[in-house]
């Protein structure tokens, strides 16, 4: 298992390149992104306020997604040189593209 610093390290770099996209994306996809507390956040403009979370959970060396009920854990990966959900083996951003397509009924490529 990794250490913390280079998950941290790993994961600052993750949630800055996924918030540079969301940002682009937002607009056209009527969605609002906010970061702070070492979180991501999309809230959309429906009448439900749907929130996303996205966070870190450095204990486990993972990246924690709160959407559409449910919790998607993603974990590092050396081989894909990117953080992947193990049951699927989709890295964060295909992940975050499925749930944004999903969510918003067109098609959302992260």
């Amino acid at each position: 298992m990794m250490d913390e610093q280079e998950f941290q390290k790993k994961c600052d770099a993750a949630f800055e390149s996924l918030r540079k996209r969301l940002l682009e994306l937002g607009d056209e996809h009527e969605f609002e992104v906010e970061g702070g507390s070492g979180k991501l956040e999309i809230e959309f403009e429906d009448e439900d306020e749907t929130r996303f979370v996205i966070s870190p959970n450095a204990p486990v060396r993972q990246i924690w997604i709160s959407a559409l009920t449910t919790s998607f854990k993603l974990g590092w990966s050396d081989t894909a040189h990117a953080f992947v959900l193990e049951k699927t083996g989709e890295t964060l951003s295909q992940v975050m593209s499925r749930i944004l397509t999903e969510k918003t009924g067109s098609t959302v490529q992260v």
